[in-house]
């Protein structure tokens, strides 16, 4: 007599493989959050602060008044189109870093493009759109670099994208403290403003800048291209096996420059946004770090589309009251980043979960014959 161990289908637990994968996709990154926030409550008692205090700032900061709501959204505009940068090239297998040098670069583009037509007396109903689209060429051709180099020349695409964020940022201070440089800009080195006529103003009702709703219609946009579309299956297929993708004909090379680019052109509209909606020109104040922010919310949004707009909010309101929680625990400011830090560390601890959960795995039947 020999015993047969067998393991029974998902479905014997009244789940298929797609339920299961649903499951894991929200139940890991919550305990993810979770277990954040009891690691980040033993970090302020031992700084001698109150944790329940830190959380309540946080709502009041972020959600508690319709004041702190449009505050959390208008910090979560960038955040979402930052995190669609990371989420769309992560999509093809690939790790870009590279959203806060186009983000940087894009909103330089739209600042420089724009004192021309400023100056020519172009009305805004013209110039926007013509920097909106400068923005987004712009960053989109800076991180397309990066997945041509990647699949022309071997080129590690982390390293290349990061440091091609560093050569962006240089550009924009090149220019900024030298041939574009506002002379009215004695502290803070800036280009030529691009005046009140040629701001973006919010949405009705709101305080809320468009660029939320950009955010948002691109998120859509993209959750359609990437899982509704053969370019997005031959996208996934290429991430999955770049050989078996080479096999069927996929023109790989094309598909990775291509997701590139659109991850840089997301980024360069949330650059535009921040010069026409919220700075008026550019400065060292578009280096605001949105960019790596947006690869935590791409990683706890499991790269989705669509749930990067929850996930970007709920940052955007961690950002938001970082101020309250200098006030009020003086503590600071920066107090909200170190959250923000050990919530990515215990992201990528989460990784290994999946797939591992117990109550999710098939039963194991044993049979004796």
């Amino acid at each position: 007599m020999t015993a047969v161990v067998s393991a029974t289908p998902a479905t014997a637990r009244g789940l298929d493989p797609k339920a299961i994968a649903s499951i894991e996709a929200v139940l890991i990154p919550v305990g993810a959050l979770v277990a954040s926030a009891i690691l980040f409550s033993f970090f302020l008692l031992a700084l001698g602060k109150s944790p329940a205090t830190f959380f309540n700032l946080v709502w009041v900061g972020g959600f508690g008044s319709a004041f702190s709501i449009q505050n959390t959204l208008q910090r979560a505009a960038p955040l979402i189109l930052t995190g669609l940068a990371f989420a769309i090239p992560a999509r093809i297998g690939l790790t870009l870093l590279g959203a806060e040098g186009a983000l940087v670069l894009g909103g330089f583009a739209a600042a420089a493009i724009a004192i021309p037509m400023v100056g020519g007396g172009w009305p805004p109903a013209v110039g926007l759109p013509i920097m909106a689209v400068t923005a987004m060429a712009a960053g989109g051709l800076w991180v397309g670099i990066a997945g041509w180099l990647r699949h022309y020349r071997g080129v590690n695409e982390t390293i290349s994208s990061l440091l091609l964020g560093y050569i962006a940022i240089a550009i924009m201070n090149f220019f900024v403290e030298g041939a574009l440089r506002d002379p009215a800009s004695a502290n803070k080195p800036s280009t030529m403003p691009i005046g009140d006529a040629w701001r973006i103003g919010p949405i009705p009702g709101t305080s809320v800048h468009w660029g939320l709703a950009a955010g948002i219609v691109l998120a859509v946009a993209l959750h359609i291209l990437m899982s509704r579309t053969t370019f997005g299956f031959a996208a996934r297929m290429t991430g999955g096996n770049v050989r078996a993708a080479r096999a069927q004909g996929l023109p790989v090379g094309a598909l990775v420059v291509v997701c590139c680019a659109i991850a840089g052109a997301c980024s360069g509209l949330a650059g535009f946004y921040e010069v026409a909606a919220i700075h008026g020109q550019a400065n060292a104040s578009l280096i605001a770090g949105y960019g790596f922010t947006g690869i935590l919310v791409a990683f706890l949004a499991r790269q989705n589309p669509l749930a990067i707009v929850p996930v970007a909010i709920l940052f955007g309101a961690l950002d938001a009251a970082g101020g309250l929680v200098q006030r009020r625990m003086a503590m600071p400011d920066a107090t909200v980043l170190v959250l923000q830090g050990i919530i990515f560390v215990v992201l990528l601890v989460s990784e290994t979960f999946y797939g591992r959960i117990p109550f999710l795995q098939p039963k194991q039947t044993g049979d004796r014959t």
